[in-house]
Parts: C-alpha cells; structure tokens; sequence
C-alpha cells in the first residue's frame, strides 16, 4: 500500500505519528511499560490501555536526560509504531519526518540514520528538531512575521530557540534542564513526604498533576490564601487517587474537606497545585542553578540581532506538554512584559493544541514545494554516506 510521509515526532514521553493525509497524529507512550500485577508482560507503547491494573507501573524509557540512548527499547517501539497494528508502513514507498533533540551527539544521529535506512529500508527521511517543525507551521499561519520564537517545554528539557522566518538562529538558542519528568518526580516526592507513600506510582502521579496543576501568576498572593481553613481557602483540592479495581481513573471530588467514602483514598493538594510547576520558572526552588522559562526567553532574544529583537518579542509561541498547564501563556506573557525593553510589544501565543503542533508542521512541510530537497534518499545515502545527511539536516 503506498502512503503518504509518515511523521514521527519522536519525543521523550510520548511519539506523534501519523501519515500527511490524515488531519492529526496518534499519541503514543514512547516507552515499555511493565505492570505490578502482571510482572512477566511487558506493554509496548498503547498496548498499555489493555492494562487492567496501572499502580507501580514501572516505565523502561529509549530516552536518558533527553538522548535517545537505549536503541533496544526504541527499536521495539517503532517496530509497534511502524507494524500492523499501528501505522502498517510500506518502508521501500514510504519517506519518514524524523525529530530529534535540539544538539543532539553525532553517534545518536549516526545510528539513527543506520536504522532508518538500513534496518527499516525507508525510501527517503528528513531528520529536523520539534522547534523547527512549530517555526515552519507559525510561519506559514503568519507568513509576514519576520522572526519567531518557539518555546518547546517537553518531558526532558524546556528549549528555547528562536527563528529568523524558518531559519534558526544558533546562536540564540538556549535549554533548561526542566520539564515534566523533573516536575512529576518533585511531585512524587512532596505526596511522599505530607501524606502518603507514592514514589512508585509514577503513573498515577503524572495524571494528578496533569488534573490539578496550574501556573500561578501571582505567586505570594495564592501562597497566602492556601494558609487559609476551610472555605475561604479556593486553592485546596481534594484528589480521588483510583484503586483499578472500583476506581478506574482518578478524579477530583466536587468538595474539599468534606469525608473520604469507604473505598476512597485522598491526596489534597493545596499550594502544591501551583508550586510544583512554578519550577519552570524559578529551578532553584529545587536547587537547580539555571535560569526559568521567562528570564531564558530574554536572554536568547538579547543574543539575536538587535534588528530581529522586536519581532521576536511580539511572535513567542509555547508548544509542548507543559503549555498545556492553566495559566502558563499568561505567566510568560507578564514576565516577559515585565523584562522587556517599554518600546517592544509583547505577544505569547500558544496553539490550540501544544502537544501535536510540531507533528502539524511537520505534515505542512510534507506537502510544501521545497520538501524534496529536503529530504536524503537512500541511493543518495548509499553513494554517499553519514556526511551528505549532516550536511544537510540542520538539527
């Protein structure tokens, strides 16, 4: 069956994929999953929702610190992702988008491209990063824009990378060693410490902040009210953990403080709500010595051009799992607005769906005039080697 590009937004957590005729991708756990209660089965990528029990759900990751480092469990992921099942690829028709981290090592690349063409016999690949994919979708969406700053907060890392039209500017860019995983993780560790043992249940604990999280813009002011008993306290919320056997998913009840029922077990999150992803924008609350989101967008503005500087200010787009947060966008925005020289605007947008755009730009690059000299095909590979895709592939 001959298809359209198949595009693979490779991340951490979880890969996008999907073929450029259809209107979005499939998200799936880039990983294998191995249950408490079903310790000899393994569960490779969806195959997680057949799972009846998801408590000490223990993850074996392809990704370490963001680097694609374990090729075994990778491999066996994209066999599922690639395989009946899933996406049922026709390899020798079929040219693949690939995404990689920004400053990805050489041996990664490397191998990538061995697999690609050798293992899996594409017919063509274009190997580019996340931030380049939103940059080529934002440009299209507001083509008179002349620069744009993509800021890509994932499972690893939080990049910072802005864009003369679709062109990256190198030298500007920057990373935070801060995303999901490190604020999963705090979270983990403050439940444990309060109120209830959960360092296993990492699964679960995602869900909870993913349910009940948000961005604090006025951080003191929310920090004062979750002091507060009873109702005057807005911020508290009571969290239904769930038990996989009467309860399925958790949920937050509709009252706080108000008696847990038999089979119910509590976590009450109060200024947690905000704190745990206010890491984002100030690391050292956990001891990380390296700037926030906000203060990491100003610095690699001030290291463009001053010409470009304005249109970066004005045009700052936030993809990635964590611009899913409530209040994320507006956090920026007065952060920004707060370090900004008076004369420049500033906008922050952030699309409808922050996860998935990178996968958008990578389908609107498929069908764009330029695609096929984008891409390296394997009788090019096979003439001329790892150098030609390194030259070309600017990642």
């Amino acid at each position: 069956m001959k298809m359209g590009t198949v595009i693979l937004d490779n991340g951490a957590y979880h890969a996008k994929i999907g073929v450029s005729t259809e209107s979005g991708p499939r998200l799936v756990p880039n990983a294998i999953m191995k249950a408490k209660s079903e310790r000899r089965k393994q569960f490779i990528g969806s195959q997680i929702d057949d799972c009846k029990d998801l408590s000490g759900l223990y993850y074996i990751l392809p990704f370490q610190k963001g680097y694609l480092i374990n090729w075994d469990v990778q491999r066996q992921v994209w066999d599922y992702l690639f395989g009946k099942d899933t996406m049922n690829v026709s390899f020798e028709d079929t040219t693949i988008i690939m995404t990689e981290p920004c400053f990805n090592f050489s041996s990664i690349k490397e191998a990538m491209n061995e697999i690609l063409f050798e293992e899996y016999q594409f017919k063509a690949i274009h190997r580019t990063n996340a931030c380049s994919l939103s940059a080529f979708k934002k440009h299209q969406e507001t083509p008179d824009e002349l620069g744009c700053m993509v800021v890509d907060s994932g499972y690893s890392f939080t990049h910072i990378v802005p864009y003369h039209k679709t062109k990256k500017v190198k030298n500007g860019v920057r990373r935070i060693n801060i995303g999901g995983k490190v604020l999963t993780n705090h979270l983990k560790e403050v439940i444990s410490y309060r109120q209830l043992h959960v360092m296993d249940e990492t699964y679960v604990i995602n869900q909870v902040k993913e349910n009940v999280c948000y961005v604090s813009n006025q951080f003191f002011k929310d920090m004062e009210t979750a002091k507060l008993k009873g109702a005057d306290n807005t911020i508290v919320r009571d969290y239904v953990l769930p038990d996989f056997s009467d309860i399925k998913k958790g949920y937050i009840k509709k009252e706080a403080f108000s008696k847990p029922a038999d089979n119910e077990q509590i976590v009450r999150m109060n200024n947690e709500r905000f704190a745990i992803p206010e890491v984002l924008f100030n690391p050292s609350d956990i001891g990380i010595t390296e700037m926030g989101v906000s203060e990491a967008i100003i610095h690699s503005i001030d290291a463009c051009p001053a010409a470009m500087r304005p249109h970066l200010y004005k045009n700052i787009l936030l993809t990635g799992g964590n611009a899913l947060f409530p209040g994320f966008r507006e956090r920026v925005e007065a952060d920004v607005r707060k370090m900004a020289p008076v004369e420049f605007d500033v906008k922050v947008t952030s699309p409808q769906n922050p996860v998935t755009y990178a996968w958008q730009g990578g389908k609107a690059l498929s069908q764009s005039s330029n695609f096929s000299k984008e891409v390296i095909t394997k009788k090019l590979y096979e003439e001329h080697g790892y150098s030609l895709c390194e030259d070309r592939f600017d990642v």
